[in-house]
């Protein structure tokens, strides 16, 4: 049977159906009218994985979109040539996974963030949306249809320090080009975490399954006295056998690690925070956050903040690939309690060695240790000497945007509408993106769209128009300043639509 939107990735069934109008043409169901196993077996597609790689100083190479009044967003653009090409990532795909966390059910905001948060590599569960809805039908609302790895039975990133008895193993070779290792008893392999039986994937975050013998001996030989493998137990690999999930270094948890990334909660005083944070190049060579500064005595010392750190995160959310203005709004945002996530010189190295965002190894933070989290007191403090980025208190005459959308198809922009007030307005504008271009503000109201008046809630039909429309989108609008619109929104009141994608 043939699907309306996508017939390509469409799922073959056999026998005999009906098409249920009841939930629209945005969601075919099929319904039964001949006795039908809804068995996962009897899918021509099963969820894939995609291992997707950064180009140096670049993205993945896929554009991901959210879909007005729809959750979960869709992947909208494959770049040719890059990572999400050559991994099968498909336009229409949608996310399932990122790494371990099941996030089919989630916000687009939310996606997004577990991406980024994933740093140079992440692996990606999708399925075509068309295969999707259909499996909802079959499976029902509740049905998780994303595989995820138990707790505990994950590849483990190990780190080895030599001893007198040397690393602590032999290696193995099996076919296919594999490498096992067998471990000296109470070595130093078998203190790092590393299981008894355990095949090598890694070797300081580099790739050995196409490695020969000679190969895997000279790279660890010149490791030096200290080497990070990434290996996985008999059971680990049984279980990603059985779930198709292949043996991927975003998935693993961190064992007797060098060094982690750590937990700074700064409480404002009169004053400020007591630190500078400066944008610079990396180790990587991209540019980041990098906290400057610190001064003697004030909160940001007395929170563990040391000169050098890089800022991978504010308020447990990822600030890499953010700009500057961007990351001083999330700190701001905070008020004048602060969490963030930093990570020094040496841990720096480590991670850009191994390839691996900080972030995946919070989990692995006993919250209970001492200086895994640290906080500030009120003491003397000076201003944070960051940029301020405000919104305009003033009110301002009407005035038109012409937008056109960008690379991903998107154009940039959060639509609002509060429950008993006639206007909708702008919630939120992706820095960058074709609506800043514009001189999109938020909490500008609409008034118009392509030349029609825009009266706010029972206009969903027309929002739902707006991403169909043919550019430029011409939209005419009037300021509100934030004080009013703080005034005019009550908390928990708004309803959102966004035209937005974004290039991860």
């Amino acid at each position: 049977m043939e699907a309306t939107e996508d017939k390509r990735d469409m799922v073959s069934l056999t026998g005999k159906f009906n098409f249920n109008p009841k939930l629209g043409i945005d969601n075919p169901v099929l319904s039964l009218t001949e006795d039908y196993d809804f068995s996962e077996s009897r899918m021509s597609e099963r969820p894939r994985f995609c291992l997707l790689s950064k180009e140096e100083g670049g993205s993945f190479g896929f554009h991901l979109q959210e879909r007005l009044g729809r959750t979960g967003p869709v992947v909208c653009r494959v770049d040719p040539g890059t990572s999400a090409q050559h991994q099968g990532l498909r336009e229409g795909d949608r996310i399932l996974g990122v790494n371990n966390e099941v996030v089919e059910q989630e916000a687009y905001a939310v996606v997004v963030r577990h991406i980024r948060a994933s740093g140079p590599r992440v692996l990606l569960t999708v399925l075509s949306q068309s295969v999707y809805d259909v499996a909802r039908a079959l499976e029902g609302s509740d049905a998780r249809l994303c595989p995820t790895l138990g707790p505990g039975v994950r590849p483990r990133l190990c780190h080895v320090v030599k001893d007198e008895g040397g690393f602590g193993f032999s290696v193995t070779h099996g076919h296919k080009g594999s490498f096992w290792l067998v471990l000296s008893s109470g070595g130093a392999a078998e203190r790092a975490g590393v299981p008894p039986g355990a095949r090598l994937l890694e070797v300081n975050g580099v790739s050995v399954e196409k490695f020969t013998r000679s190969q895997l001996s000279r790279k660890l030989w010149q490791s030096g006295t200290q080497v990070t493998v990434l290996v996985a137990g008999p059971e680990v690999e049984e279980q990603c056998h059985q779930l198709g999930v292949p043996l991927a270094a975003p998935l693993a948890e961190g064992w007797a690690l060098p060094v982690k990334p750590r937990h700074l909660q700064l409480e404002k005083g009169p004053q400020g925070f007591g630190f500078l944070l400066r944008e610079e190049k990396g180790l990587d060579g991209r540019h980041g956050q990098f906290l400057w500064e610190v001064d003697p005595g004030l909160p940001a010392e007395k929170a563990g903040m040391l000169p050098g750190d890089r800022l991978v995160a504010v308020a447990g959310e990822s600030v890499e690939g953010l700009g500057h203005e961007e990351t001083v709004s999330r700190i701001r945002a905070q008020g004048s309690s602060i969490s963030l996530t930093v990570v020094d010189p040496e841990a720096d190295r480590f991670f850009s060695m191994v390839r691996l965002s900080p972030l995946l190894f919070m989990e692995s933070i006993d919250p209970t240790s001492p200086g895994d989290t640290s906080s500030a007191s009120l003491a003397e403090t000076k201003d944070l000497q960051i940029g301020d980025t405000t919104l305009s208190s003033v009110h301002c005459d009407t005035r038109q945007c012409f937008l056109y959308p960008g690379p991903g198809g998107g154009y940039g922009f959060r639509l609002c509408c509060v429950a008993k007030e006639p206007h909708l307005f702008i919630s939120q504008v992706n820095l960058g993106g074709a609506a800043a271009r514009a001189g999109l503000q938020i909490g500008d109201m609409i008034l118009e769209v392509n030349g029609y008046a825009v009266n706010g809630e029972n206009d969903l039909e027309r929002l739902q128009q707006l991403a169909e429309a043919k550019p430029p989108l011409c939209l005419k609008v009037a300021a509100r300043s934030q004080q009013g619109l703080e005034a005019w929104i009550p908390p928990g009141s708004a309803q959102d639509w966004a035209l937005t994608s974004e290039l991860l």
